[in-house]
């Protein structure tokens, strides 16, 4: 059974930091693109952040120059760290795996003023 865990979200004043964690259970993790999405309150769930097997990544124009996708395929996790944090970026973070579109249960940010 495949199954996606985020943690790592927070509340955090606009300019920090926080850094998500996926931990992927049962699947091969290494052969798989891994992305980020979320969604805000009363807003469609929109994409933030892909990273492929091969490491190449893709970011929303949104998040560019701030956020970061990685992988440790020891680990069977992918991670993302947001950086200069804006309130606009308060939503619920979720990871996803396209082959099969297999979600995990997401994990709140709340970036205040």
């Amino acid at each position: 059974q495949v199954q996606l865990v985020e943690s790592g979200g927070g509340l955090v004043q606009a300019g920090g930091s926080l850094r998500l964690s996926c931990v992927a259970s049962g699947i091969i993790f290494s052969i798989n693109t891994m992305d980020w999405y979320r969604q805000a309150p009363g807003k469609q769930r929109e994409f933030v952040a892909k990273i492929t097997s091969g490491g190449n990544t893709i970011y929303a124009d949104s998040v560019k120059g701030r956020f970061t996708v990685s992988r440790d395929n020891a680990k069977n996790t992918v991670y993302l760290q947001m950086n200069s944090l804006k309130p606009e970026d308060t939503a619920v973070y979720y990871c996803f795996r396209g082959i099969g579109g297999t979600w995990g249960q997401g994990t709140q940010v709340t970036v205040s003023s």
